[in-house]
């Protein structure tokens, strides 16, 4: 086993470990701070998996940003509607989260049996990329050319995009304000 390896299963864990947490915890503040965890630890997967501009981007749109956005949500948010959030059944298995279970079950039995039944080495489209010499080398520059066709050839999708996140901020920055008594 490489460093490569151990480092894939120590980031995987933490990832695991983490998302369980987030959705096990009723603690909003914890939830939040294992999100980032996670986040954080997605993006270490990403740049092992050669993915540098995937990693960085999930850096800065997802902890930066969208994390950013839960902060001040559960800022802005009353106290109320935190008292009502604490309140709630703490029972693990219960009438309205059967179907959730059910389908976490079965999404756990597909993916043991791809794991113990997959030869990871032998798969047909990873041999076709060995063979026409199509694979991601770590002296490859990979953002730069992500840079270059998004400035040229994607410059339209690109800035449509940044128009509707803009519109997205606008719509719950206008949600969250608090309406004046009159």
């Amino acid at each position: 086993m490489n460093l490569v390896q151990v480092l894939f299963y120590i980031m995987s864990f933490i990832a695991v470990v983490s998302a369980v947490i987030v959705a096990s915890t009723k603690n909003l503040v914890r939830s939040v701070f294992m999100f980032f965890i996670t986040l954080f630890a997605l993006a270490g997967l990403y740049v092992l998996a050669l993915a540098d501009f995937v990693a960085i981007t999930q850096i800065v749109i997802y902890v930066g940003g969208i994390l950013v956005l839960i902060l001040f949500a559960f800022m802005l948010s009353g106290r109320e509607t935190l008292n009502v959030l604490h309140q709630q059944k703490k029972s693990f298995i219960s009438a309205n989260r059967v179907a959730a279970l059910l389908l976490a079950g079965l999404f756990f039995i597909v993916l043991v049996n791809m794991i113990l039944k997959v030869d990871a080495n032998n798969l047909l489209w990873i041999k076709k990329a060995l063979a026409t010499s199509s694979v991601v080398l770590p002296t490859s520059d990979m953002t730069g050319n992500i840079g270059v066709n998004l400035m040229t050839q994607y410059l339209l999708p690109f800035e449509a995009i940044s128009i509707l996140l803009m519109m997205a901020l606008i719509g719950a920055a206008h949600l969250s304000r608090k309406e004046q008594a009159q």
